[in-house]
């Protein structure tokens, strides 16, 4: 008689240390394992509870300025700084790992506008009301105390009030706008060229990451309009409904960009068909006032007049976070910071505050385990986000009452809106009126 004997190895079972992990083997067979959809159902549910309950986003308030800030920039050169400029004029560079103020910029005296840094990080432009533009020299990246910041390395004075700049990625050229475009050389004291679409003042101006010689502003008269430099003129111009007050390019697709608008909503357009956005992105009930992607180009945050702040999908047409404190007022400039870890965002009550990208995302060096349990957590609310009890809890925010109130009100005129136009549209003559769809809605006319 032939005996067949199961064999194992002691060492596969056997801990050498009593500190050492035990191991377990998993059999995946379904006939196995009969309630593995049910645990896993119950696993997807308390990973979605405990994402709420270690949801605390915000981090701390860094003060120092004595008025609204009114804008900000990042440092390409290192992670965690960031610029600022209030609406007394003084700029501050902050460093984010301690929230304080490293540095100074006196000099401006009206409002600062606009803020941007050099591709090598070496060198600060700001503008203002106050019709000049100045050129800083930044501390290195150890924030070495003898670059003398008291001082601006250039100014350039001009004929009106500026309202933004942006510095080209691959040059020494930077852009500003204001009642019209002027493009502008390091080592040249006056404008190198200027565009001008109209005679109403430009509000917001970016140069696109992909394409150094291409730039995107918006006007109020309500217009975006493109310009490339090659050209030296302006070839397309698309007119909305209502205003839009910032621009910012999706950093990996640069020929899509998002408009930030007065309408409470954010228009992701394609450069190439103006006529359509893309996407319309919702919630805001007031005025969205500033707009930036996050480096992997796969959201974007915005801050609303609304006093919240709010980060959004690039292909999404609802917010997924909003973020929002009792003290926080009109935010007038948000922030991703270069890692995509963090979001600062700066407002009218004189403070910049820092928060997690992710709301529940835990601070610190994650264990190899850990991070292998919050990946399973993620998978398993990925797969069973469409019932009900998880799709409830996993989209639930507290809002602000002034912030419920009025998106209750929107939603009511919204609606009755579209009640309006579905009985004209009943009691019309067939094919005497077209309804649009609400991507071009808001938009009045292209020009080229």
């Amino acid at each position: 008689m032939k005996v067949k004997v199961i064999s194992r190895s002691t060492e596969d079972f056997t801990r050498e240390r009593s500190k050492d992990l035990q191991k377990v083997f998993r059999n995946y067979d379904p006939n196995l394992h009969t309630q593995e959809k049910a645990v896993e159902y119950t696993r997807a549910l308390n990973a979605a509870k405990l994402e709420k309950i270690f949801a605390k986003p915000f981090i701390g308030a860094m003060d120092g300025h004595i008025d609204a800030v009114s804008c900000m920039a990042k440092n390409p050169n290192y992670l965690k700084a960031i610029f600022s400029g209030s609406m007394d004029g003084d700029i501050r560079l902050w460093d984010l790992a301690t929230r304080k103020t490293v540095c100074q910029f006196p000099g401006h005296q009206g409002a600062v506008k606009g803020l941007t840094s050099s591709t090598n990080g070496e060198l600060l432009v700001s503008c203002g009301t106050d019709c000049t533009v100045r050129l800083w020299k930044v501390p290195s990246l150890n924030f070495d105390s003898t670059v003398d910041t008291s001082k601006p390395s250039a100014i350039y004075t001009w004929k009106h009030a500026f309202r933004g700049v942006d510095h080209q990625w691959n040059s020494s050229i930077f852009a500003t706008a204001g009642a019209q475009v002027d493009i502008w050389d390091h080592n040249r004291s006056e404008p190198i060229n200027t565009f001008q679409w109209g005679n109403d003042s430009v509000i917001s101006i970016r140069f696109n990451p992909g394409e150094p010689n291409l730039l995107a502003t918006s006007s109020s008269d309500r217009g975006v309009v493109l310009y490339d430099l090659r050209t030296s003129s302006p070839f397309k111009k698309v007119i909305m409904q209502t205003k839009t007050n910032s621009i910012c390019w999706n950093p990996m697709e640069p020929i899509n960009f998002t408009a930030a608008n007065e309408d409470c909503n954010c228009f992701t357009f394609d450069a190439r068909k103006l006529d359509e956005a893309k996407v319309v992105h919702k919630d805001h009930v007031s005025a969205v006032m500033d707009v930036d992607y996050s480096p992997t180009g796969r959201e974007f945050v915005t801050g609303s007049y609304d006093r919240t702040v709010r980060i959004f999908n690039y292909n999404g047409d609802h917010s997924r976070e909003i973020y929002h404190t009792k003290r926080m007022q009109r935010v007038f400039c948000v922030r991703y910071s270069c890692d995509a870890s963090y979001v600062i965002s700066g407002s009218d009550d004189t403070n910049l505050r820092l928060w997690k990208s992710k709301a529940s995302e835990q601070l610190g060096v994650l264990l190899p385990r850990e991070r292998k349990k919050h990946e399973y957590h993620d998978a398993l609310k990925a797969r069973f986000k469409h019932l009900p009890e998880i799709r409830r809890i996993v989209k639930h925010r507290h809002l602000p009452k002034p912030v419920y109130k009025a998106a209750i009100l929107r939603r009511t005129v919204t609606e009755a809106e579209n009640r309006k136009e579905q009985r004209r549209q009943a009691h019309s003559a067939p094919g005497s009126s077209s309804r649009k769809p609400f991507r071009k809605r808001k938009i009045i006319k292209e020009e080229s």
